[in-house]
């Protein structure tokens, strides 16, 4: 088993809350217990854990993102669920914003399997993803490139997004906390978010199980500037409750997710939720 593979089993394990055992892990991944305390090592460096006697269990702080390798490999099946319930929010006709960030990209190849628009996007893989779709008209930001994700950014990506208005916009996100809300790793990328938020009618945070309740470095907004988050699973009951209580919708799988009213074509919702014409 590949290191990166042990990584997300690992990570996965730890997320409920509770103390996931050196021996345990071992034997289920087919791997000494000495690789296992490397890896927890290596995990507690990047914020994904904490190290106990035994063990390790969960760390609500991330100080460092994992590499885009690690992060496109892992949580597939659950970044294709997000995808696909955030093409389901998007009808013929709107313009949309997709983010960057490797659940991002996923939403992209759902919208790609029918959906005619606009799609704005400071990610080059969201681009490639929707590239061919016939009906899709893209728009690319400039901006500083980062490495791995090929997230743009910078004064250049933000001044893009002023000038754009969006029914509906899907955010990547490093982690949502009940307390801290939506947050991420990278500084510049947080200031396009908000640039997107401002403007588009609604919003949702992109977010897999492994990033609620988390906490990346730098705010993006609090719960109650964006619309809701869209999640793979039914999120901890005290996340969900404070997003509802800030007047955001939880969506996940089995539940319904059309009817939300985005992208009204009277006029834009600020960050706050209340409604807006363009001026």
């Amino acid at each position: 088993m590949l290191a990166a593979e042990r990584h997300t089993r690992i990570s996965q394990a730890v997320q409920g809350g509770r103390v996931v055992s050196t021996v345990e892990l071992a034997d289920s991944l087919g791997v000494s217990a000495e690789t296992i305390r490397r890896d927890f090592a290596e995990l507690e460096g990047k914020g994904l854990l904490v190290r106990v006697r035994g063990g390790a269990t969960r760390t609500d702080h991330l100080s460092n993102e994992p590499s885009f390798v690690e992060r496109y490999g892992s949580a597939g099946e659950a970044k294709s669920v997000i995808g696909n319930l955030a093409a389901e929010l998007v009808r013929p006709g709107q313009t949309v914003v997709i983010d960057v960030g490797t659940t991002a990209t996923h939403v992209a190849r759902a919208l790609a399997n029918g959906f005619s628009g606009v799609v704005l996007t400071c990610s080059v893989l969201v681009a490639n993803e929707l590239a061919e779709a016939t009906g899709v008209e893209v728009h690319l930001s400039s901006g500083r490139m980062r490495r791995g994700d090929l997230a743009l950014s910078g004064p250049a990506t933000q001044h893009f997004f002023e000038d754009v208005y969006a029914d509906v916009a899907f955010l990547g996100s490093g982690g949502v906390h009940a307390e801290a809300g939506l947050t991420d790793f990278y500084l510049d990328e947080c200031h396009v978010r908000r640039t997107i938020i401002r403007n588009s009618a609604t919003h949702y945070a992109l977010a897999d199980t492994t990033k609620l309740q988390r906490i990346a470095p730098y705010r993006v907004a609090p719960l109650d500037g964006i619309g809701g988050l869209i999640t793979d699973q039914r999120p901890p009951e005290e996340l969900e409750r404070a997003i509802t209580a800030a007047g955001g919708r939880v969506i996940h799988p089995g539940q319904p997710s059309g009817g939300d009213g985005a992208g009204r074509p009277e006029g834009r919702e600020s960050g706050n939720g209340t409604e807006e014409g363009r001026t």
